[in-house]
């Protein structure tokens, strides 16, 4: 099932990855989870790993090794996996049974509908539609939501 252009990153060893002292990595390590998780971070599209390293007074690169060595990620797929995570909260959630997949992305930190869903099909492998149409299949007390512009037909 191709339907996403998907394809896996061949694994390459950065040199400087090494090179950051282990105690460094260590307080990196908490103070990345403090900001993207604890405060949030992961929800502002615009929050990148230059932002982060500027806000724990460091460089990008070693962001980059801490995410890499520590996460065993990058860093886009480290926040998305907080955003996807999110998402499938609010997905299953009743307060949000109405809202669309762009309106949910948009809340998670998502900057269009297709990084949204590719990274969903990715953590996944289902599409975000997939994903609420079947938790509400096991959950038949909560009404399915129906799609927004659909319309059916008034023939009877």
């Amino acid at each position: 099932m191709a339907k996403y252009n998907i394809t896996e990153k061949k694994v390459k060893e950065a040199a400087y990855r090494s090179l950051v002292n282990p105690a460094l990595m260590d307080e990196l390590k908490s103070k990345i989870l403090e900001v993207i998780v604890m405060q949030k971070k992961y929800k502002d599209k615009d929050y990148s790993a230059k932002r982060l390293a500027d806000d724990l007074g460091t460089n990008t690169r070693y962001i980059s090794a801490v995410v890499n060595v520590q996460f065993h990620t990058n860093y886009t797929s480290f926040v998305n996996k907080f955003r996807i995570e999110e998402a499938m909260t609010l997905m299953v959630d009743k307060r949000y049974q109405d809202s669309t997949m762009e309106e949910i992305s948009d809340m998670v930190g998502f900057a269009n509908r297709q990084s949204f869903y590719a990274s969903f099909f990715k953590f996944m492998n289902m599409t975000p539609r997939d994903y609420r149409v079947q938790h509400f299949a096991k959950h038949p007390s909560q009404k399915v939501p129906k799609k927004k512009g659909s319309r059916k037909s008034k023939n009877v």
